[in-house]
């Protein structure tokens, strides 16, 4: 693919469906968000039932992290920014919410990131309800959360994102640039462009070719 395609604010490209392999035209539309910078959403949908959707961002920041000490209940509204890139860790309770292949973005408060703690380890108590010992250590990370939420209970969100497009934002929050080595460490999670190559840095997929090529 002409990475001057990139470029454009929407255009179209033909490939392959891989459930019927009739031919499948993959919509690309170019945006800009606050925060995330330049990005490509990529959508398709086969009359086969296959569908497909992806967001992809085109520039890449410098890597940093994101510490702050949650200590009272007004920290809770520090806002958060976590895109596809971001990895999001509370040492205190073992957590660590890495990016993954169908990663979203989203912003949010501290408090929403722990609503969403919260509701994977509800989840997860389910799944281990024959286990003693796991659904012991759900139910006190469950009462860490709540007093956590409450402001009894003290503790740091960090978050990495090695393309540099996550944040927290409150004047608590200690920033700090990540070295080359702890970047590259990070899980991304997603296909990168560098629109300022030559050629892409990943592409979707051999078999992508511009409508009417």
């Amino acid at each position: 693919m002409n990475q001057d395609f990139l470029k454009q604010e929407r255009f179209e490209t033909k490939i392959c469906c891989p459930l019927c392999h009739t031919d499948l035209v993959m919509n690309w539309q170019r945006d800009n968000i606050p925060y995330f910078g330049e990005i490509m959403h990529i959508s398709a949908r086969c009359k086969c039932s296959f569908r497909f959707a992806d967001t992809m961002i085109l520039s890449i920041k410098e890597p940093m992290r994101y510490e702050m000490p949650v200590e009272t209940s007004e920290d809770l509204n520090a806002r958060v920014i976590r895109s596809t890139s971001g990895t999001i860790r509370i040492p205190e309770m073992g957590v660590t919410i890495e990016p993954g292949s169908v990663s979203e973005s989203y912003v949010t408060n501290i408090e929403g990131v722990l609503q969403r703690v919260r509701d994977v380890l509800l989840t997860a108590s389910r799944w281990v309800k024959g286990d003693k010992e796991k659904s012991l250590r759900s139910e006190e990370l469950l009462c860490m959360l709540e007093d956590v939420i409450e402001g009894k209970r003290k503790i740091t969100v960090i978050v990495e994102d090695p393309l540099g497009n996550s944040a927290i934002i409150s004047k608590k929050v200690k920033a700090t640039r990540l070295s080359e080595e702890e970047a590259e460490m990070l899980n991304t999670g997603m296909v990168v462009f560098d629109v300022n190559k030559s050629e892409l840095v990943n592409d979707v997929s051999d078999n992508v070719q511009p409508l009417g090529d």
